[in-house]
């Protein structure tokens, strides 16, 4: 064998005779109009990478209208929740031969639909929108254009698809939690005004309360804006108001992390003296000191999943795509009264 036959580039027949299909199936898989099993589909796209076969995507998406992009819409690009989430879409993105643009809405509607119409003028295929405060009438507006799946949203039609998660049931499970542990005056650090996941994990709280019997102390509830600084703040309030409480439960990891430190500063011993519950289980949550006892939504999972669902909506296959359930982790961070 040449050297030449180690340099030159492989194409799509070699592609075709590695997988074992005809090479219009190939072509067929990668401009997205084959109607073909998963088994081949996957046994496809090995072949391609084992052969290191490089399509002409431009000229692809030339010929069937597409960009070979899609949008993805998030809210704050600092946030450890998101990066999680874009952690899936990115998984679920390798070997597509799609690429992403990523945006940010700032948690604010306008915004948002501001940055939909760029992703838009700009010919993505499909967007992925992460959470927001868009109305859900405008997301199917928008949808009558491009797909769009959404997260934190239930949808269901040809071009729009939601994922939403129960934030009132992991709410309860984490007041439950602490209820079961003994505490009755549990403080809350809830998330910014008019954000529907704090209102329904605030509905959480409350509801946990009522039905074991413990009166609500408004005084132990303190709006927080699910970063750092506002749980530490909203201890510092507590303590500065006199409230007497042995648990709280921050309404996300990033305020109990600001919780944690207001406590420590105080010289006052986790779970020892107060314990303490959050929401998201970001990765750091496992390191924190100590480690933090908290509900786990599965960020990696739901991006992961919206990825697969938007490409099949692209391609006109019918979706049926669930996400794991929420769930409690006990960790270090929670004990018996």
């Amino acid at each position: 064998m040449s050297d030449d036959d180690h340099t030159s580039p492989s194409t799509l027949l070699d592609v075709a005779r590695e997988a074992g299909v005809s090479p219009s199936t190939v072509s067929r898989i990668l401009n997205g109009t084959a109607k073909v099993s998963d088994d081949k589909r996957q046994a496809v796209m090995a072949a391609i990478a084992r052969t290191k076969f490089a399509p002409n995507l431009m000229a692809q998406g030339l010929k069937k209208g597409r960009s070979q992009t899609i949008g993805i819409v998030v809210q704050d690009i600092s946030s450890p929740y998101f990066d999680e989430t874009l952690r899936g879409v990115d998984d679920g993105l390798k070997g597509t031969g799609y690429a992403s643009v990523i945006v940010s809405g700032h948690w604010n509607a306008e915004e948002e639909a501001d940055r939909i119409r760029l992703l838009l003028a700009r010919k993505v295929d499909g967007i992925i929108l992460l959470s927001g405060r868009m109305s859900d009438e405008t997301v199917l507006q928008f949808s009558g254009q491009r797909p769009i799946v959404s997260t934190g949203r239930s949808l269901n039609t040809r071009s729009a698809l939601g994922f939403k998660l129960d934030n009132e049931y992991g709410a309860w499970m984490a007041v439950r939690h602490l209820i079961e542990l003994g505490h009755r005056r549990i403080a809350f650090v809830s998330g910014p005004a008019n954000n529907i996941d704090a209102e329904e994990r605030a509905a959480g709280y409350r509801r946990a309360l009522f039905e074991a019997g413990i009166e609500l102390d408004p005084k132990l509830m303190v709006e927080g804006n699910f970063h750092e600084n506002s749980g530490l703040l909203a201890v510092s309030h507590l303590f500065d108001t006199g409230q007497q409480f042995t648990a709280v439960f921050a309404a996300n990891d990033q305020s109990a992390y600001g919780v944690r430190l207001c406590l420590y500063r105080k010289g006052i011993r986790v779970p020892d003296d107060v314990s303490l519950v959050g929401f998201d289980d970001l990765p750091g949550s496992s390191y924190t000191t100590p480690p933090l006892t908290t509900i786990r939504q599965p960020l990696y999972d739901m991006g992961l999943v919206a990825t697969n669902a938007l490409l099949r909506l692209i391609h006109g296959e019918p979706v049926q795509a669930q996400v794991p359930p929420l769930e409690l982790v006990v960790r270090e961070t929670t004990r018996r009264r």
